[in-house]
């Protein structure tokens, strides 16, 4: 068993990239870098970030006697978009739950490589308390840009990434080292401040975890930048140099329903319950819950005017 196996059965499987890390406590600056975040409260309403932080420092407590960090990247990128004036959604959430459809073709490549080699590996997507980007630069798939997203180069950023912990030692592949430069798109694209050009995301001001994360009313501001979105935000990702040559994703899973693409105002404001578990049973929408999208909906209100 080596890496190169491991690459090629994930690229069999849907995976546009794949690396290998060595297992090992995440690096002082890493560390230092969260706990300062965490410290001027940064991660706003998700305390889950608060929890678990001997795991995310080293992955070895989640799999006892790991040995490598298998990385890969599956593509989201749509090939169909919603009309502009339309309720909008991040394009992550126009098909199919990414937890759904990483981890399954994950556990695919970890029972294929527990077939050929003896070991125990752990599958994570984004479900443990687990630095995926971090891992992703250490294998070498990308670096973090100043809008905290993995950044493939040449490839671009609207990929979901997916980790391995294994037993099994391969070899490990070299990190990235690649940076954004004296681009700063994202800082002045961002519709509300969020970025703070250190590479990190104040979750206080980002409209993605905002109209995701939050559970309650909104800060009263939100109404003045949130615009036409009612579902996460893609500004930061739009503007990125990077993404000019997105490629649209070939995974079936991901393609959005015509029923999705036409949605509107209207429907979205009359929604019930049982409409909204049918249509959202298997999207990361119902991350969200109807009570939440409609709350981010009613300060898109004013676009009514021009709907059916």
């Amino acid at each position: 068993m080596n890496s190169l196996y491991v690459k090629e059965r994930a690229h069999e499987l849907g995976f546009e990239a794949c690396g290998v890390a060595r297992a090992h406590r995440v690096d002082d600056e890493a560390v230092l870098r969260y706990a300062h975040w965490l410290a001027q409260e940064r991660h706003g309403c998700m305390e889950w970030a608060t929890r678990h932080i001997d795991l995310r420092d080293n992955p070895q407590g989640l799999l006892p006697g790991a040995q490598s960090v298998i990385v890969v990247a599956m593509n989201y990128y749509p090939s169909r978009f919603q009309p502009q004036d339309a309720p909008q959604f991040a394009y992550y959430a126009y098909g199919r739950d990414y937890h759904e459809v990483v981890k399954r073709r994950l556990w695919l490549l970890a029972a294929d490589i527990e077939r050929m080699a003896p070991c125990q590996t752990r599958c994570c997507v984004d479900s443990a308390p687990l630095r995926e980007r971090y891992w992703a630069w250490q294998a070498g798939l990308g670096f973090i840009g100043l809008n905290n997203a993995l950044i493939l180069p040449g490839r671009g950023s609207y990929y979901f990434l997916g980790v391995i912990l294994t037993t099994l030692q391969l070899e490990p592949d070299a990190p990235c080292y690649l940076s954004c430069g004296e681009c700063r798109a994202c800082l002045r694209a961002c519709p509300a401040g969020a970025l703070t050009g250190e590479g990190a995301v104040d979750a206080r001001r980002c409209l993605s975890c905002l109209t995701i994360e939050h559970r309650g009313e909104l800060p009263q501001w939100v109404e003045g930048v949130l615009g036409n979105r009612v579902f996460g935000c893609d500004e930061c990702q739009k503007c990125c140099p990077h993404n000019r040559h997105a490629r649209p994703t070939n995974v079936p899973e991901f393609q959005p329903s015509d029923e999705f693409l036409s949605l509107t105002y209207q429907r979205l404001a009359q929604m019930d319950q049982a409409e909204f578990s049918r249509l959202f049973s298997h999207s990361a929408v119902k991350r969200a819950k109807l009570a939440g999208l409609q709350r981010n909906l009613a300060l898109c209100t004013p676009r009514l005017s021009g709907e059916e």
